[in-house]
Order: structure tokens, then C-alpha cells, then sequence
């Protein structure tokens, strides 16, 4: 290291803040292994503060570091932003000036801990002034904050209504509360601060007790009141508005540090949410996925990042223990293995996450739409085929999953075999959208041996649901209503009789409508005469004008 660069106090200071700000824990933490590991290579000075060297990974990358202005600092991996390997070169910057590498590595609680400070020496002192004017003090300090930082001055604005009732009403009083105090912050950056305003609401109508209070309940027991379940319902549908509008990360790549923080935030709620009512899709795995979708994977290109979160989430997990959720935790790696393109590895996690308590049906269907929008038709076949044996509950309608398919074969001829064998593996639960499927397609012969299987009877239909059938493939219908006819006949009372005529009259018109008006008098005498005994049964086929 050229011994010109020189650190000062208030350099350090900045250094430490601005890295705090840029860089993502885990980054810190990761690049701190790399700096102990000895990875950077060919340190050297190409000015008084700009630093280039060379950091061993997957493979060598090159390291550009700009000291004064860390934001205009690159490297050649595919991570955009700032990476491990930038965080390795500033500890042996660190270590050149003999200043605390420790410090840098925990640059975010070093910093976290002199706001908390701050604020409550503000606290002690009493902050003049009403809320109003206490706002706009904090408006001031939300563009340079990180997300930490960000729930700090909402938990602060939201205190007043700490005890009110958790209802759809408190939710907007809160968001006013919080959005009073949004400074003027560039487009990526507000709606980073509108989610993770809307994420802390969500938070405080599950959870609306602080974790240590006395009586807390416990996520596995707590359940929603009514009012509150709409309350959530209504952010969730606010946070897929928010997301849809996309996130403009590359005009503003220097806002991945709040992205990271954020899904740092979600990724922990998401690992230890409560899957014991899987009646609606947990709140933060919904969460998690929508972010990955909508705004992270869209500003991503190459594998790094997802692999950084396959470890991330490994390391999370590992350090929660019992408390991970195994099942939430597959299906997060499953959604990287995704992104990926190993959807071998998606599968076999999917598969083992859909175990008691299992995944919620939208869960699954999550990972639909980008297929679908994306055009990518044989790959989305080979996901509906995948996932639909999972789709476990009878709760759950079919019909946004029979529209995939029929997307798929639409633009995929080839792949209807495929719906087909997949829609008859998921019988019973898929009888609707299979029955709908193959009548809509003319498939009458499979649609009527399907009722012949499971044993259904002409009476369970309505006159309607067998009038295609009845129109294109009469003879069908035939034997399905000989045999429900002879069944009513050897119950042996009136009622069973009366039914046992009716089918027998349209029994009459199908024959005639398929001109063989000669088979049916010769089974219609045959009939009769096996049955001349039962006279309550002839006075009915008599009323019915089948016999004189």
C-alpha cells in the first residue's frame, strides 16, 4: 500500500457511515471472511482515494473503490452494487490506516447504535413542539437513513396509537402518520420507504403487542380478529399495487443497500411467520415473493445474487434453528433455484415444503405468472405439470390454474397431452376443471367413461349440463342411461319407478333422434315383459304413454 493515503478522524467517521449506508450486513459479514481468508490481491493506489485491486472468488475480479464517493465504486462480478469483494478491500484499506477492521465489518450496528443515541437523548430532552413540528424535524434525517433507521422514526410517529384497536381504520392513521414525514426523496427511494412503511403496519396488526410484553401470544396461537384480517387484506392488495409499478434500481443503483436491508427484514419474518392456518398465503412469504418478483429479479442479471441468497437463507435458517420454518425455507430456495433455471432443484423442494403443514395453493401458483408473461410456454407446461399434484386443497379453486393451461396449450399444441395426464393424475380434486376440460374440447367419450368410474347418475346432472353431449355423441349416453334406469327399478317403489319412466322417455328420444326407433320398441317390449310383475311400475310406464 503507497504509504500518501491517509485516513483522518472524520474521514474514518464518514467512511464508516457511508458504508453502513451502502453496503448490506451479510455483504460486510461475507467480505470480512474474504479479508480474513487473505483473497485481495495486487492492492495499489491510483489516486490519492481511489484504490484498485484484485479479489479472489468464483474467480479472480477486478476491485475499483472510490473512498470519498463509494457509490462510483465497481467490480467485475455480476452482483450490481456493492459486493463482498469491495467489502474485503476496504478492511485491507482499514488495516493499511491501523484502524478497527471490526468496526467496518459492523459498520450498520456502529451506526445504528449512535442513532439510538440520538434519539434518546431527543427523548430525554423532550422534543418541543407538536407532532407536526416533530415530523418535520425527523423529514430531514429519512434521505441519508437506512431501513433500520426508517422503523426507528415510524415506531415514533405510530407510539400515540399504540393501543388503539388493529382495524382497516388504524392502518390509515398510521400510514398518514408515516407518510407525513416522507422528505423529498428520489423515485426508487419513496417507494422503498412506502413498502417498508406498509411492512411495518403489517407487522403491527400480526404481531400488536411488542415480543416481550406480558400476555403476548405466540405466532402459533395468535389468530386475526375479523376487523384486522381486512386490515391485512388490504395492505397485502396495497403492496402488489406498490410493487407493480416496478422498482427504477438502475437510475438509482445506489439504492440496493436499502433493498438488501429490506429483504433482509422480510427474509427473517418469512422464515419464522406461523404456517399453521394455511387457509389464506402467510403474510410475509407473500411478501418475499412479490419483491422478487416485481422489483429485485427484474434489476438482476447473472446468478450472483440469487446464489448469495441461497446462502443467505441457509445462514439464516441454521442460526435460527427450531424457529426456521422448514417448509417456508424450501420454498425460498426453491424461488432462487427458479430464477436459476434449475427447475429439477425448484421441484424437489417444492415437492418436500408441500408436506404438513404444507404451502399455501397461491404459493405455488406464484411461480405461474412470470412464466406466462414471459411467453416461456414449455417451461410453464412443465411447471403446471409439476405443481398441480400439490394443489392440495379442496379449498382452493382450480379455475386461474386451468387458465395457465389453457394459455400454455394455446401457444404449445403439443403440450395438451401433457395437460391431459396431469388433470386426470389430480382426480379427484381437479373433477371440475378435468369434466369442464374434456367437454370444451368434445371429448365425449373420456367424459362419459369418466362418469361411468365414479359411479354417477343421470340425476345428477341437470338437463343442460347433458344437452352437448346428448347433441354430439347421443349413443353415448345410452348404456349411462339403461343401467341408471334398471338401477331405479330394483329399488322397487313408486318414487324409484317414477324416475326409472323419466329416463326411459328421454331414452325414447335419443333413440329416435339417432334413427333406430326399431332398437328401442325391442328393447322397450323385452323391458316390459321383464318386468310384468311389478304392476305399481306398469302404471307408471302407462302415464308416462310408453305402453298402452
Amino acid at each position: 500500500m503507497q504509504p500518501n493515503l491517509m485516513i483522518n478522524d472524520a474521514e474514518w467517521d464518514k467512511l464508516i457511515s457511508d458504508v453502513a449506508f451502502y453496503f448490506e450486513d451479510l455483504t460486510l459479514k461475507r467480505g470480512f471472511q474474504y479479508y480474513k481468508q487473505k483473497r485481495v490481491k495486487s492492492l495499489r493506489m491510483i489516486s490519492s482515494r481511489r484504490i484498485m485491486a484484485v479479489v479472489e472468488g468464483r474467480e479472480d475480479y477486478a476491485v475499483s473503490l472510490e473512498l470519498d464517493h463509494l457509490t462510483e465504486s465497481h467490480c467485475d462480478c455480476p452482483v450490481q452494487g456493492p459486493c463482498k469483494h469491495m467489502a474485503a478491500v476496504l478492511m485491507n484499506v482499514a488495516e493499511s490506516q491501523e484502524r478497527s477492521v471490526n468496526m467496518l465489518a459492523n459498520a450498520k450496528a456502529v451506526i445504528d447504535r449512535k442513532k439510538t443515541e440520538v434519539l434518546e437523548a431527543s427523548a430525554a430532552a423532550g422534543v418541543s413542539g407538536s407532532r407536526r413540528e416533530q415530523a418535520q424535524k425527523l423529514a430531514g434525517l429519512i434521505p441519508g437513513a437506512t431501513v433500520a433507521q426508517w422503523r426507528e422514526y415510524m415506531a415514533l410517529l405510530t407510539a400515540p396509537m399504540a393501543q388503539s384497536v388493529r382495524n382497516p381504520q388504524y392502518s390509515g392513521r398510521a400510514l398518514s402518520a408515516i407518510m407525513e414525514v416522507q422528505a423529498d426523496l428520489a423515485p426508487a427511494a419513496a417507494l422503498l420507504f412506502q413498502l417498508n412503511a406498509h411492512l411495518f403496519i403489517l407487522e403491527s396488526l400480526i404481531q400488536p403487542l411488542p415480543p416481550n410484553h406480558a400476555g403476548t401470544l405466540s405466532s402459533s396461537s395468535y389468530s386475526l380478529g375479523y376487523y384486522t384480517s381486512i386490515a391485512v387484506s388490504e395492505l397485502k392488495e396495497a403492496v402488489t399495487r406498490l410493487m407493480k409499478s416496478g422498482l427504477p434500481l438502475a437510475s438509482e443503483p445506489e439504492e440496493w443497500p436499502r433493498v438488501r436491508e429490506t429483504l433482509d427484514y422480510v427474509q427473517l419474518e418469512m422464515l419464522t411467520e406461523s404456517r399453521d392456518r394455511l387457509r389464506e398465503q402467510p403474510y410475509f412469504s407473500f411478501c418475499y415473493d412479490r419483491l422478487w418478483n416485481h422489483w429485485i429479479a427484474p434489476n438482476t442479471s447473472g446468478s450472483e445474487l440469487y446464489l448469495e441468497e441461497l446462502d443467505a437463507l441457509r445462514e439464516r435458517a441454521s442460526g435460527l434453528g427450531a424457529a426456521a420454518n422448514r417448509s417456508a425455507l424450501l420454498l425460498a430456495e426453491s424461488r432462487m433455484y427458479f430464477y436459476l433455471n434449475d427447475d429439477k432443484a425448484a421441484w424437489e423442494r417444492l415437492a418436500a415444503a408441500s408436506e404438513r403443514p404444507g404451502l399455501h395453493p397461491d404459493e405455488l401458483m406464484g411461480f405461474l405468472p412470470p412464466l406466462a408473461e414471459a411467453g416461456h410456454w414449455s417451461r410453464l407446461a412443465a411447471w403446471l405439470e409439476a405443481t398441480g399434484p400439490l394443489l392440495n386443497s379442496r379449498l382452493y379453486n382450480l379455475q386461474g390454474y386451468a387458465a395457465y393451461w389453457e394459455d400454455a396449450v394455446r401457444h404449445l399444441p403439443e403440450a395438451e397431452p401433457q395437460m391431459w395426464n396431469t388433470l386426470s393424475g389430480m382426480l379427484p380434486l381437479s373433477q371440475d376443471i378435468y369434466e369442464e376440460k374434456l367437454l370444451a374440447a368434445g371429448k365425449w367419450r373420456e367424459w362419459m367413461d369418466y362418469q361411468l368410474a365414479a359411479g354417477k347418475e343421470p340425476s345428477d346432472f341437470r338437463v343442460s349440463d347433458l344437452q352437448p353431449v346428448e347433441k354430439n355423441a347421443p349413443e353415448l349416453l345410452l348404456p349411462f342411461y339403461h343401467q341408471a334406469a334398471e338401477r331405479f327399478v330394483l329399488e322397487k317403489n313408486r318414487h324409484s319407478y317414477k324416475a326409472a319412466v323419466k329416463l326411459l322417455k328421454r331414452l325414447a328420444k335419443l333413440y329416435k333422434k339417432m334413427k333406430r326407433e326399431a332398437r328401442w320398441e325391442e328393447f322397450l317390449d323385452a323391458f316390459t315383459a321383464r318386468h310384468s310383475r311389478l304392476r305399481a311400475l306398469q302404471e307408471e310406464l302407462r302415464k308416462g304413454k310408453l305402453i298402452p
